[in-house]
């Protein structure tokens, strides 16, 4: 069972050392305290309080002292006074907060800071110590933590506006250069905006549409006739209409459409349904100035007569003369594409600074995640970790905080701040948060930064302090940008294509532990019953993983983002919240206003082009998929795995595949080409838009940026950044089909969809033919890849020599095993490599309801398999394996496991009561605890055991060990390892028992 974290007999929490030391005294210091408090004048900008500051400073001096002492002797592990401790301080006093008269009380904390001898500064003034509002610049001078103990006072300002936290965002003025990363609607003037990163000063420039720019939609009903319709021209929204010119590519014809221009963009919503037929009216308003400006998130521009123009963005004369050499293949519309391409992959990317924060928040229950809307317990601590090397904590001293001894020493470089008010807290982290440019989370936008809105104005401080605000799903930071990188690793492309599915849970742990190789802080308890050092230590360690998470390997997953963002035209709070699905979409509705084309509708595209013409095999599927080959049964030894190099992508390409060209309603040239198996016809007169786009990409990728990435005659950084180009290119690339075969995609046209994996099953069956005529023995294939069992170099090479040939396509060496271990059923397999990793296909005890005992055997047993190295060893380590699950087995039945071991852990994700479908597991032992009278929320985590009796489950602080249903854990163990007993061709019933005499292996 986890052990609670108890404090240690004798031992004193932190407020315990900041009142006096007899319990008379104690009351009275408090009430002392409380009356200075109180009679501090709400008008006094000084430094201290008007009255009663002399006995309350004197208290607190001394126990400054002692609790800086305390701190300093426990972080060092022993030690008696603050003089031989590693850590040294100063009792300091700075004018901090500030508020209005409406504000109310005042917020005082004890603060740890940077270094320094203790000395009493008391008389230290405000003109002479800042209150650090304008400067988060922080010394970080020695390599052991640093703590400055000391009473922070209260200041107080007339009106709320000289506030240093109620600032306006900088106003971009003609002359300000930087990089755009983010366009927004400015509600407060009803105007396009764009936040602007000046790389120079290091600030964020907010630039306000100059141009009249208004929301729009358009439609075919005539001007004259939209002045028929009253709910559109007398609704207060409606601006005017005009004609515009659009070319129409599904007709191919050019058209005259109307606009319809509104004031603001909820207008569009609602006067989009007044008209039969509406194109362009589900786009977001600062999308669409993105797009009919042609502008470019992640590149640089200046102000120029109230406009924003582009900086360095046309290639040198050089540069174009290379790409045109490069692609001198092509049409000239390709050609030029390639070249207005050119400047998004070698214009560095910007290094703005940026700074990491976690929260940790106090919670009754164990179990619980508190609730971010009500937001009813304190902060206990905030943790932060910048790119500058300065890392900090603030912690609030609470009653109750245990004071033990560290079991591992404190992070280098840190700085520590101990508060005894939440309000001042909140509001010192307010000021770090305005001061960078670049604010990272994981899960901030879910959890803490709602949080902390929502605990501000509980406290009662005013909603100019809050550096938040709330974007549909999302929550921004008013002078800078916030990326989440929970939402960023939770994109499926980013998961399986940039990071090769390295990691398959999207927990900070999860992630960190594949990425970076290093955890999270384990701990036994809940965080509010951690000590005071393992609470720095827990929340830190969040923080920096936080920022590693975007600093590691020369800062690939910035860099990465920048380049998504060049590449989608999405601006960063959207492309790093985003599905591949909607970066592609951006880029096509990009590419159409530049090149003024009507965006057809979803509707439009089907009614035109027909339906499909093959049978799906797989139920709820329109269509006809990918030819997967039936594999045999058996261990195969020495099996080499060939990849269809971005098969789909480069059939889009070689066939010209796109929503215009496939049962065109008009072909320029009548060059009509036919799909095998389905019959669709294709125009090959004209570059279809998706070809060009999905081609241009893949051939940047294999022509240029693959190479530069490995040319070491570069430097390592340069050579770093062409590497993350290549990456961002390859998640386009293999992303695309699966968006363009999707029927929610904007441009979804079904004989597309189907001609591409028509041709995927045409060019997989050819190429079948051609191995067998070699000699090659093709054990398995799945959409795009072949098992080789022992095949020689030369056939190998003849084999992709013939499918370069014929269908202009890569075929890769992709994995070489030291053996696979096929059960006979599709997508169902075991590779193992020579160094013991093992691959497994449809295997995985991955799902959340797997107890956590049996996801561990798993492991362990994989790694069993993995020792195999030759046929004749595959029979020791079967039995090894079937031993291991006999133990398990049997552990169960004797019940040698305890309710923790056995515990199911899953997250409410509603109110019990909004259950109504019907009822899983972890809500009936939800409805158990709150019959037991524990108060159950959304975003607990239940921790539940299988039962005998009605319910079945039963709640793990609720449950005894012999209630346990072994029966049914036994059944999850069979479930588990099933599949993979069928693929060493082992029986349950030889696990448990019975045996079973056939033994089979291929050499």
């Amino acid at each position: 069972m986890p052990r609670r974290v108890r404090r240690r007999t004798g031992e004193r929490n932190l407020l315990e050392f900041l009142a006096p030391s007899t319990k008379s005294d104690n009351k009275k210091g408090i009430e002392e305290y409380r009356g200075a408090r109180a009679t501090a004048n709400p008008r006094d900008t000084g430094s201290g309080f008007r009255s009663g500051i002399g006995s309350v400073e004197e208290i607190y001096e001394n126990k400054f002292r002692e609790l800086l002492s305390e701190i300093s002797r426990r972080a060092e592990g022993g030690g008696s006074d603050t003089e031989n401790s590693g850590i040294k301080g100063e009792i300091v006093s700075n004018s901090v907060y500030a508020s209005s008269r409406q504000y109310g009380s005042i917020s005082s904390s004890v603060g740890i800071t940077s270094g320094g001898v203790l000395e009493d500064v008391r008389g230290v003034g405000r003109d002479a110590k800042k209150d650090m509002y304008n400067n988060v610049e922080r010394e970080v001078e020695h390599d052991k933590p640093k703590l400055i103990l000391g009473e922070r006072r209260v200041s107080f300002f007339e009106k709320l506006s000289s506030h240093p936290l109620v600032r306006k965002p900088r106003e971009a003025v003609s002359g300000v250069e930087g990089f755009l990363l983010q366009t927004v609607y400015d509600s407060e003037t009803s105007v396009a905006a764009a936040k602007i990163y000046d790389d120079r000063e290091g600030v964020v420039y907010i630039y306000r549409d100059k141009t009249g720019y208004k929301p729009y939609f358009l439609t075919d009903i005539p001007p004259d006739k939209i002045q028929e319709i009253p709910d559109i021209v007398r609704h207060k929204g409606f601006d005017h209409v005009e004609v515009v010119e659009k070319f129409d590519l599904l007709r191919w014809q050019q058209r005259k459409v109307t606009k319809i221009v509104v004031k603001t963009p909820d207008v569009v919503r609602i006067l989009r349904d007044k008209v039969p037929r509406a194109w362009e009216a589900n786009i977001k308003f600062h999308h669409n100035y993105i797009y009919d400006y042609g502008l470019i998130p992640g590149m640089r521009y200046r102000v120029e007569n109230g406009r924003l123009v582009a900086v360095d963005i046309e290639p040198s004369k050089e540069d174009e003369k290379r790409i045109r050499e490069i692609f001198s293949g092509e049409d000239e519309s390709t050609i030029e594409m390639a070249v207005k391409w050119f400047p998004l992959f070698e214009q560095p990317p910007p290094k703005p600074r940026r700074v990491a924060i976690d929260i940790e928040v106090f919670t009754p229950f164990k179990g619980r995640i508190p609730d971010a809307t009500n937001a009813s317990y304190p902060v206990i601590s905030v943790a932060f970790s910048s790119d500058e090397g300065w890392r900090a904590i603030f912690v609030l001293a609470r009653p109750g905080m245990p004071m033990e001894q560290p079991n591992e020493p404190l992070p280098d470089n840190l700085h520590i701040e101990i508060f005894d008010d939440e309000r001042a807290l909140i509001l010192e982290t307010f000021r770090i948060i305005a001061n960078y440019p670049i604010v990272l989370s994981f899960n901030g936008d879910n959890f803490d930064f709602p949080y902390l809105y929502n605990r501000a104005v509980k406290l009662g401080i005013p909603r100019e302090f809050i550096p938040f605000r709330v974007k549909g799903d999302y929550m921004t930071v008013v002078y800078g940008f916030h990326i989440d990188l929970y939402k960023f690793f939770s994109i499926k492309a980013i998961q399986t294509y940039a990071f090769g599915n390295a990691y398959r849970e999207f927990t900070l742990d999860a992630i960190a532990s594949a990425l970076l190789g290093e955890r999270k802080v384990e701990i036994e308890s809940t965080v509010s019953d951690l000590s005071f050092f393992d609470l720095i230590r827990y929340n830190v360690r969040d923080a920096d993983l936080t920022l590693k998470l975007t600093s590691f390997n020369n800062d690939l997953v910035w860099t990465l983002i920048v380049l998504l963002m060049r590449i989608s035209k999405l601006p960063l709070e959207d492309v790093t919240r985003s599905q591949v699905s909607a970066w592609i979409k951006s880029l096509f509705y990009w590419e159409h206003r530049r090149r003024g084309y009507l965006i057809p509708t979803k509707d439009e595209i089907i009614k035109l082009k027909g339906g499909t013409k093959s049978e799906a095999l797989i139920k709820g599927k329109k269509y006809q998929g990918a030819l997967v080959l039936d594999p045999p049964s058996g261990i195969y030894f020495n099996v080499v795995v060939l990849d269809f190099a971005s098969l789909y992508p480069s059939i889009i390409k070689r066939w010209n595949l796109s929503y215009e060209t496939v049962n065109p309603v008009y072909c320029p040239g009548s060059k009509l080409v036919e799909v095998p198996d389905v019959g669709h016809k294709v125009c090959m007169s004209i570059p279809g838009l998706t070809s060009q786009i999905v081609g241009l990409l893949r051939d940047y990728r294999v022509k240029i940026y693959k190479k530069k990435a490995k040319d070491k005659s570069l430097p390592d950084l340069q050579r770093a950044w062409y590497n993350t180009v290549q990456a961002a290119m390859k998640v386009y690339i293999n992303a695309s089909y699966g968006v363009f075969g999707a029927e929610t995609f904007p441009f979804y046209a079904p004989p597309v969809a189907e001609s591409v994996t028509a041709i995927g099953r045409y060019t997989i069956r050819q190429t079948l033919q051609k191995a067998g005529e070699i000699g090659l023995k093709v054990l398995y294939g799945d959409t795009d890849s072949l098992f080789i069992w022992n095949p020689s170099e030369e056939g190998l090479k003849e084999l992709q020599e013939y499918v370069e040939k014929n269908f202009g396509l890569d075929l890769e060496v992709d994995k070489v095993y030291k053996f696979v271990t096929f059960s006979g059923l599709k997508k169902n397999y075991i590779g193992a490599y020579e160094d013991g990793s093992v691959d497994v296909k449809g295997l995985v005890a991955k799902k959340r309801n797997t107890p956590e005992f049996l996801k561990k055997e798993f492991i362990e047993i994989l790694a069993i398999l993995g020792s195999v190295k030759s046929p004749e060893d595959f029979i020791r380590v079967r039995n090894a394996i079937r031993e291991r699950l006999r133990k398990v087995y049997h552990g169960l039945r004797d019940m040698e496991f305890n309710l923790d071991e056995l515990a199911i852990r899953m997250a409410l994700n509603k109110p019990v009561e909004a259950y109504t479908k019907n009822t899983p597991q972890h809500v009936k032992a939800a409805k158990q605890l709150i019959r037991a009278g524990v108060q159950v929320l959304p975003g607990d985590v239940i921790s539940f055991v299988k039962v005998k009796g009605k319910e079945g489950v039963k709640p793990v602080q609720l449950a005894r060990l012999p209630e346990v249903d072994a029966e049914k854990y036994i059944e999850s163990v069979k479930s588990v390892f099933e599949q993979l007993l069928l693929a060493i061709n082992m029986s349950w019933d030889e696990v448990i028992g019975s045996s079973r005499l056939e033994l089979f292996f291929r050499r």
